[in-house]
């Protein structure tokens, strides 16, 4: 498939990341290391800043808390709320070229738990950012 010139500037976007991919990796493992981890580490502002929103609209008290605590606290939120589920997944989404889209739909199960999870593990190694940018007490 060719490459649209709207597809070739949102693959321009992405930041270069170090990739170890093998023959043997199935096409999910692929699309993990290709494009979900370049795409969230791009995302990576915009991710804290919802998270923060949510934080703070659902008055989750991580100015208070304790680094663990803090962690636990965002895994617990990201793994309930369907709603900040929906829009984290759709920040990635966002990004993808046309070819990625069809992938995507392919294996949205399973993708889509990717993306939570890489998503969550990058929110909580950050909690201390959330909690400064959510300003919660």
């Amino acid at each position: 498939m060719d490459v649209t010139r709207s597809d070739a500037a949102l693959l321009a976007l992405r930041p270069a990341l170090p990739v170890s991919v093998t023959a043997d990796d199935t096409p999910v493992a692929r699309f993990l290391h290709i494009t979900l981890r370049p795409l969230l580490k791009l995302q990576n502002q915009l991710l804290l800043a919802v998270v923060a929103d949510f934080v703070r609209d659902h008055h989750v008290p991580l100015g208070a808390a304790g680094s663990t605590e803090r962690q636990r606290l965002l895994a617990e939120l990201l793994s309930r709320n369907t709603k900040l589920r929906y829009l984290v997944v759709g920040l990635v989404l966002g990004q993808f070229t046309e070819p990625e889209l069809h992938l995507y739909q392919q294996h949205r199960p399973e993708l889509n738990r990717r993306i939570l999870e890489l998503a969550s593990r990058r929110v909580q190694d950050q909690a201390a950012t959330v909690a400064e940018l959510s300003g919660t007490p």
